[in-house]
């Protein structure tokens, strides 16, 4: 919903927030500086653990109490879960009330019947490691360099694409010479 000059009107808890913030702290920067003070959150943001958005969680445990904290994406995700096993409740409901949408719900939900509550840990994302570089490949780059030290990374590129059938960027393959071979190989 927007005003008439085109500007968002805040639903009634955004401004109930906004004037708490506003009489606690005079501006963006303090409250900005009182985040980065609070080492609960600083442990959270290393851990992987700390809530995206903790405004979107509503539930009243994590309203009424300060044994719940919604910056706590860990805590967030395993009351969801148990609010929809204990309570009873819809999993439309309980992923609304807890910030998360159906999809993520039943992520959380597959990840802590699998693994417990480490599986709602959030993991990193992407791949692993290198996995188009294969060893057999950076031996070939390796004994190609060893034969012709004048051949550029796109020579190298190209020939990796014509003789394993696999597109490499020349930069990753930049990255894995400067990385050297695996030790113990």
């Amino acid at each position: 919903m927007t005003n008439k000059e085109g500007k968002k009107d805040l639903t009634r808890k955004e401004l109930r927030h906004y004037y708490l913030y506003r009489e606690l702290f005079q501006t963006h920067e303090e409250v900005l500086m009182a985040k980065r003070r609070n080492p609960k959150l600083e442990t959270l943001r290393n851990q992987g653990t700390l809530n995206p958005h903790p405004e979107q969680v509503r539930d009243e445990l994590f309203l009424g109490h300060d044994f719940f904290d919604p910056h706590d994406l860990l805590q967030v995700k395993y009351e969801m879960l148990r609010k929809r096993r204990v309570e009873g409740v819809y999993v439309t409901q309980a992923a609304e009330v807890f910030g998360f949408s159906r999809p993520s719900f039943y992520q959380a939900l597959e990840a802590f019947e699998a693994e417990g509550l480490s599986g709602l840990i959030p993991h990193r994302r992407g791949p692993k490691q290198a996995h188009k570089l294969t060893e057999a490949i950076m031996a070939y780059v390796r004994d190609a360099l060893t034969a012709d030290e004048s051949l550029r990374t796109a020579d190298l590129v190209r020939m990796v694409g014509e003789r394993f059938d696999v597109h490499v960027h020349p930069r990753s393959l930049e990255r894995a010479l400067a990385r050297g071979p695996k030790k113990g190989l």
